[in-house]
């Protein structure tokens, strides 16, 4: 097909009824100038450029849906078992992380049946540091925004942790939260004894 293609177009090419006639054409034809040319390659270029661009953000957007889910439960879940860690270095992260996922009911509950606010009273009981009580107290009190969420807190037991929480002197912001969460408590109609 390709060999019948190319003897038609070399018999079409030969053939020359009017030279003149074909000379304008050819010309016509190539009529385009070298700058023509230049802004017809820089304009394709821009083209497949923006189209490369747009693969590129499209697959990162892909990848990162579904290797990196910002709020899912794996990384609440993944907060949560950092609670389980020794280090008081990873207990602080774990509790900051779920103070930031504590955004609404739901997540808050989610934290919840994950055993979250367990751990987090369990951290405060057992915290050598006020780093280490500051960040369980301000995910206790992030938590602490949900009424089911500080029926569970009050279940597990946590006005009587909250109120032995020491004091600092370094850190007023845990005489802050220990506040809060205990006029939280008290604004919810549980016992907080004086």
């Amino acid at each position: 097909m390709r060999k019948l293609a190319a003897q038609l177009a070399t018999y079409y090419s030969r053939r020359n009824p009017n030279p003149v006639r074909n000379n304008l054409q050819s010309r016509n034809a190539s009529s385009f100038t070298r700058k023509d040319e230049i802004e017809m390659e820089q304009e394709a270029e821009r083209k497949i450029g923006l189209l490369l661009k747009v693969l590129f953000a499209g697959t990162a957007t892909i990848i990162a849906y579904q290797f990196f889910p910002y709020m899912g439960d794996n990384l609440i879940q993944q907060s949560v078992s950092l609670l389980h860690v020794k280090d008081p270095l990873f207990k602080r992260m774990g509790a900051s992380r779920l103070s930031r996922f504590a955004i609404d009911d739901e997540r808050r509950m989610k934290i919840v049946e994950i055993g979250g606010a367990k751990e987090l009273l369990n951290m405060l009981e057992v915290a050598k540091d006020d780093r280490t009580r500051m960040e369980a107290l301000k995910a206790l009190s992030a938590l602490s925004h949900s009424d089911q969420a500080a029926g569970a807190l009050h279940n597990a037991g946590a006005i009587p942790i909250i109120r032995s929480t020491p004091d600092s002197s370094q850190e007023a912001e845990i005489e802050k939260y220990k506040s809060s969460l205990l006029k939280r408590f008290q604004d919810l109609k549980y016992d907080v004894p004086s």
